[in-house]
């Protein structure tokens, strides 16, 4: 434990104030789809912080936040002028700006701000393990100037919003709807920058930039994938960010002993832990996973070939046939689609065996007698209302007939026809 607090305490601190800072306010740059503008801003600063060394000839937090503040401001103006003068798209103005800004910053601090001790490299991985030399000493806990500085920031973004949280929500959703209530779209877009540019500000020095766009965007967009509600999705990312932080840093600090050779950088170890978790949100989410849509097209398909499977057995019943033959099921809708359908109608109580042909239960026939009925609706539909050729109708019918009930509810109850257009008999819903 004295060893935590002598070289952990502090470098922990900062990498945590940093995570929850950048990763409360990127849900809102999430929500914008300004996921870009944070990664702008946070390269777009340089130049104002550089100009603020240069003339205060210091480190200042002060200097550093107003130097960032007016540099954030004016990229947000840039980006405008770029995107409308030039009439190009969004993305492509705030990746103009940033990377001319950047670039300039860069070009700043290595000639004009070498005499208060600052270099590109501070700017892009942080320097963590300086505050390792901050801690216990005796009964008192020394505080970097750096661990102070994103404290105020972090309660300041919680007081921001938890204060302006109604009038954050409305403008990220709906601009328009939010100024014609008398809620300024353009000054919670202006404030939200400036927060922006005073968290991505108050981590560089610790963390770098890396991280600061990290944040900004990785925890957010992770709970977007895990949630569709703007509550939640916030506590979620805050937990994120404090799993990526924790987790990256005593990954990092602890490297030797987990077999590396030396010890790795805690800002990039916690950009790669916040990669991995919303990789895994990616892939895991029950609603916008890559497995659960997955599951969900198979389950869809699964769906498709058995109503495909029972409309044309029943089809085949209204010749007066038995059912249908195997071997043509196989050729209407394919040898590996009607294996797969008859395996599930089968497992289902849906079909059963005559001799040589395939019939429907009582089951099969409600649900494929529903199937018809749902198609030849459609094509009376297509002919009758939207102009479309008798011949031309099946093709989209087809598609349609396998829309859910909900789907289908404007239209059924208009239509009292009792044939398609082509003469076919449409099917009653109390006819099973």
């Amino acid at each position: 434990m004295n060893t935590f607090l002598t070289l952990d305490l502090m470098p922990l601190l900062a990498a945590v104030l940093s995570a929850l800072s950048c990763g409360l306010l990127g849900n809102f740059l999430v929500l914008r789809r300004l996921s870009l503008m944070g990664d702008a801003i946070s390269h777009a600063v340089l130049p104002g912080i550089a100009a603020a060394f240069v003339i205060t000839q210091s480190r200042s937090p002060v200097a550093m936040l107003i130097g960032a503040g007016v540099a954030a401001l004016l990229t947000v103006l840039i980006v405008e002028i770029v995107k409308r003068l030039g009439k190009v798209e969004p993305g492509a103005a705030m990746g103009v700006t940033f990377s001319v800004l950047f670039a300039l910053g860069v070009v700043m601090i290595e000639r004009a701000a070498r005499s208060v001790d600052l270099d590109a490299d501070c700017v892009l991985y942080g320097q963590l393990e300086t505050l390792a030399s901050f801690g216990a000493s005796g009964d008192a806990i020394q505080v970097p100037r750096q661990v102070i500085t994103l404290i105020i920031v972090t309660l300041f973004a919680l007081a921001f919003v938890g204060v302006l949280f109604k009038e954050l929500r409305i403008s990220a959703f709906d601009p328009g709807l939010s100024t014609s209530v008398g809620i300024s779209a353009g000054l919670m877009h202006t404030l939200l920058m400036a927060l922006v540019a005073a968290a991505a500000v108050a981590s560089f020095e610790a963390v770098g930039s890396i991280l600061v766009i990290a944040m900004l965007i990785a925890p957010a967009a992770t709970a977007r994938m895990l949630t569709d509600r703007l509550r939640p999705q916030i506590f979620v990312s805050l937990i994120a960010a404090l799993i990526a932080s924790v987790g990256g840093y005593f990954l990092a600090a602890h490297a030797e002993s987990l077999g590396f050779k030396r010890s790795l950088d805690a800002a990039g170890m916690i950009t790669v832990i916040s990669g991995l978790l919303f990789a895994i949100a990616a892939v895991a989410s029950p609603n916008h996973g890559v497995l659960a849509r997955a599951i969900r097209r198979r389950a869809l398909a699964d769906r498709v070939i058995l109503e495909d499977l029972l409309a044309t057995i029943y089809r085949a019943h209204e010749t007066g046939a038995p059912g249908a033959r195997e071997e043509a099921l196989r050729a209407a809708l394919g040898t590996n689609r009607a294996s797969a359908a008859l395996s599930i109608a089968t497992r289902r109580a849906l079909i059963t065996r005559r001799d040589a042909h395939i019939a429907l239960t009582d089951i099969g026939s409600a649900l494929a007698a529903d199937l018809v009925r749902r198609h030849r609706l459609w094509e009376t539909y297509l002919v009758d209302r939207a102009g479309v050729r008798p011949d031309h109708a099946h093709g989209p019918a087809e598609i349609l007939e396998h829309a859910r009930a909900d789907n289908r509810a404007p239209i059924a109850p208009d239509l009292d026809a009792t044939t398609d257009p082509h003469g076919r008999h449409i099917p009653s819903p109390h006819d099973n």
